[in-house]
């Protein structure tokens, strides 16, 4: 008996869902993913199963700045690797587990002087001083986030004594000492974090998954391999932000695998590591932003057989739509290294300021502008029910139909309550008192009191349709009766004894000339 077809396969699928650059990013996943170029456009195709996603971008007007991969299933042919190139774009193949596996951008001309300074770095004192103003700015938004974000001010001043410590720091291994203990303070505040899930997903979501605990993961004693949601996401924009880094360093002519204050690794970019390091905050901040005001989705991720959390490709695509933002982030600390390890080659040179071609610095200053470009606009995580989980408007809680569920269950109890608190001693002592008290005024007033022209015709008549411009609380004060008593009586509903017509009559401004 012939197996059953489960999965079309290439040559069967006939419908494609458009792909269109998000926040100047695209982001294919899947299997068989296809990048290549066909009488000058470039064609991109991805997707699994019947689910293929297919785009055609010309060379004029793509809005293309990223193309990332996720996922080893596919080609991408020398043509759309120079077509990218062309066009000052640049592609990045990223694991879902966090880890950058290629990078390349557009190439530019290096000066071999700046990477000899580079190269000499240490014995001239300049890594110290790079180590010194990064981890110096790293610390100090870190003290902001757990400051006004976690609202731990504990955590805050302790990173803040951190920080202080160094200017005074002596050498790079000092510094590192001081960046972890900073570290181990910061991850802290994020200690017991809770992660919000749907109502409809919480049984199928792990325990574990509820709550942030730390940012070391108990399969590996370091980050890496997840075990929550939250370090999963931190793992993979810390990759998408690592990429950005490799690409800036490249761009100004700098060895990105040479680094000042992480050690040599054969397969890491220190010198991409340490840029970054001060637009970690920045990632800490725009993450713990979503986790507290919306909700994740349990598709969004899976678990492996060793306990390990990874990301859907569907919504890494999400999490790859920040790369510009972290692009323009990192771009000044990138150049700061530039300019720093500039200013030791004491060889007569041509230009006296090192290329900015980040952030443009240079000829905004040669035209004498000093209003710098916009940064990118960091996309808006996409909102949920935190009941039923379908997407609703940024800024809600609820959908329509479980917030009137919510709200009618909501009013129900608060009717019980109401029904217990009325019937409870104190509240039957408090209106004996009251009805007490407007006896004994019935019994003292005297009908000869009230003036010949106010009656009941005259109440009705002159008197009430004006009691609406009246406020409750000023109608409750000067009659000396309850709020609901007043509504009733502002809404004609009861008729006040007539002790109280005189005063009313004050109130709204009637008189016998009227």
């Amino acid at each position: 008996m012939a197996a059953t077809q489960t999965v079309p396969q290439y040559h069967q699928v006939r419908n494609f869902t458009p792909i269109i650059p998000q926040h100047g990013v695209i982001t294919l996943f899947g299997y068989g993913i296809k990048a290549c170029v066909d009488r000058g456009h470039l064609i991109l195709e991805d997707g699994i199963g019947p689910k293929r996603r297919h785009a055609r971008l010309p060379r004029i007007r793509h809005g293309l700045r990223r193309l990332v991969v996720i996922g080893s299933d596919g080609m991408v042919t020398f043509g759309a690797l120079r077509w990218l190139a062309d066009q000052n774009a640049s592609f990045v193949m990223l694991n879902r587990d966090g880890s950058v596996l290629a990078v390349t951008g557009p190439v530019r001309p290096s000066d071999a002087r700046l990477r000899r300074a580079q190269a000499l770095a240490h014995h001239t004192g300049t890594a110290l001083q790079i180590s010194r103003e990064l981890i110096g700015r790293k610390l100090d938004a870190q003290e902001k986030l757990a400051r006004g974000g976690l609202n731990n001010r504990e955590a805050a001043e302790t990173i803040a004594s951190f920080r202080k410590a160094i200017p005074s720091a002596e050498s790079i291994e000092a510094i590192r000492l001081i960046e972890a203990r900073g570290a181990y303070a910061y991850w802290g505040a994020w200690n017991n974090l809770p992660i919000n899930f749907p109502r409809t997903d919480l049984r199928r979501v792990p325990d574990h998954w509820r709550a942030y605990r730390n940012r070391v993961s108990p399969l590996t004693g370091s980050p890496r391999l997840a075990t929550n949601p939250v370090n999963a996401m931190l793992n993979y924009l810390y990759a998408v932000l690592e990429s950005e880094s490799r690409l800036a360093v490249a761009a100004l002519g700098l060895d990105p695998g040479l680094g000042v204050m992480h050690m040599d690794a054969p397969a890491r970019d220190s010198l991409a590591f340490d840029v970054m390091e001060p637009v970690r905050p920045l990632v800490d901040a725009y993450l713990l932003n979503w986790v507290g005001r919306e909700t994740l989705k349990r598709e969004w991720f899976f678990e492996e057989r060793d306990g390990s959390c990874r990301l859907m490709g569907s919504f890494a695509i999400r999490l790859s739509e920040t790369a510009l933002t972290w692009a323009h982030a990192v771009a000044p600390f990138a150049e700061m290294v530039a300019r720093t390890l500039w200013s030791t080659i004491r060889k007569q040179i041509r230009h006296h300021h090192p290329a900015t071609r980040l952030t443009q610095v240079n000829r905004r200053e040669a035209r004498a502008n000093e209003s710098a470009p916009p940064a990118a606009r960091v996309p808006h995580p996409q909102s949920f029910c935190r009941e039923c989980g379908v997407e609703i408007w940024r800024g809600g809680r609820r959908c329509a139909n479980c917030a009137n569920a919510v709200n009618t269950a909501g009013l129900i109890e608060a009717a019980k309550m109401g029904r217990i608190a009325a019937q409870s001693e104190a509240a039957q002592t408090r209106r004996s008192e009251t009805q007490l008290r407007h006896r004994a005024e019935m019994e003292l007033w005297n009908f000869s009191d009230l003036p010949a022209w106010i009656n009941e015709k005259y109440y009705l008549t002159e008197m009430q349709p004006r009691l609406p411009q009246v406020t409750l609380a000023v109608l409750a004060s000067r009659l000396g009766i309850s709020i609901p008593y007043a509504v009733d009586v502002r809404s004609a509903k009861r008729v006040p004894h007539k002790r109280h017509w005189q005063a009313l009559a004050q109130l709204v401004g009637v008189s016998p000339q009227q």
